[in-house]
């Protein structure tokens, strides 16, 4: 596992409350009275989505469902659709997707957080959806649409079901990784706007202010200006900025 990578709560040493922190923490906690709710935590790659969801949640008192996926990085869109099924269903113990559904809604939420996602932390040999899309690209567009046509078609269903959804639509381009969700200017903001019509949205992001104290956090961290250097060249993505650091001090 990547050292700076967040699969649960106890994953996140030293973590500093932002503007964003609060907005989610204070999403989730009303999902302890309320049900039918579809929450999607948008942010760019090593902004701390899972950082922020985990810390949130060790501090409510929320019965949870951490969701899982293992694949392998060609596996076709409808077998992924099919083992995303089989995997709920097996683990749930349930006998269809409708009973799929009735055991969901006794959980406060639904996540799908890093060990639906990045599972490849977790077995080596194996993939989440994050790096299966990555990998895949455009080819993966109907596994999406698949998702989004169960959601409409269910959504009777879903009524007394939280999801919490950590969510993110990943390419790279000359060996660094863009968030269509978040780094393409006007085309996020669109696709971000459409995406609240139907969802919840909370976007984790920082200030300059928020950024130097998150970074000021790692035992290794350096001056004022050599935090704002990596600030600079990393973006606001603590943890790519976390792992230059590590880097620097084993050098």
């Amino acid at each position: 596992m990547a050292k700076h990578k967040v699969l649960s709560a106890k994953d996140n040493g030293s973590f500093i409350k932002t503007a964003s922190f609060y907005k989610l923490y204070n999403v989730l906690k009303t999902l302890k009275t309320s049900k039918g709710r579809f929450v999607l935590v948008l942010g760019a790659p090593g902004t701390g989505k899972s950082a922020n969801i985990y810390q949130a949640l060790s501090l409510l008192d929320l019965d949870i469902y951490d969701a899982y996926l293992f694949i392998d990085t060609d596996t076709k869109p409808s077998k992924v659709f099919r083992i995303f099924w089989d995997t709920l269903k097996k683990d749930m113990q349930a006998k269809s997707r409708e009973e799929v559904y009735q055991m969901a809604s006794k959980y406060d939420l639904i996540l799908f957080a890093d060990p639906f996602l990045d599972s490849e932390y977790i077995d080596k040999d194996k993939v989440g959806l994050g790096l299966w899309t990555e990998e895949n690209g455009p080819s993966t567009f109907p596994f999406y649409f698949r998702v989004l046509y169960e959601y409409l078609k269910h959504r009777k269903d879903l009524k007394n079901v939280n999801v919490v959804s950590q969510t993110s639509w990943v390419l790279k381009f000359r060996g660094v990784r863009y968030d269509i969700l978040t780094d393409f200017g006007f085309i996020s903001k669109i696709l971000v706007f459409l995406l609240k019509k139907l969802f919840d949205v909370v976007l984790i992001s920082y200030t300059s202010e928020e950024m130097m104290k998150i970074i000021r956090s790692h035992p290794g961290a350096v001056s004022d200006e050599k935090i704002e250097e990596y600030i600079k060249e990393y973006g606001n993505r603590p943890r790519f900025i976390f792992e230059a650091l590590d880097k620097e001090e084993n050098y």
